[in-house]
């Protein structure tokens, strides 16, 4: 019998700001979020659905995630169904040098 995987010692906050911050532009879907989640911590990927609603819950939630227009394929111009998801410039630096064990509040 296999042994149970450990949850990772991260907020919800930190997977999902370790997630956009690891995109090039800096901007993700809903999905890919959850890809990167599932993709970096394999506990994830035999958990019940529930992390998902919970990663929906802190990106509506908290004031350092914004909701951005989808870009659609070839047109950056055009917003698409969706949207995806950014760090508030606010709170860019409230995880140091990338330590996302602690996260430090804006002044």
């Amino acid at each position: 019998q296999e042994e149970p995987l450990e949850k990772p010692p991260y907020s919800y906050v930190a997977l999902i700001a370790m997630a956009i911050q690891s995109s090039p532009e800096q901007r993700l879907p809903l999905r890919d979020i959850y890809a990167y989640i599932a993709g970096r911590f394999p506990y994830y990927r035999g958990c019940p659905k529930g992390w998902q609603n919970s990663v929906r819950h802190n990106l509506s939630l908290n004031p350092c995630f914004r909701r951005l227009p989808r870009r659609s394929a070839g047109n950056d111009a055009v917003p698409c169904r969706g949207g995806e998801w950014a760090m508030d410039p606010a709170f860019q630096d409230m995880f140091p040098g990338g330590d996302y064990s602690r996260r430090r509040r804006p002044r």
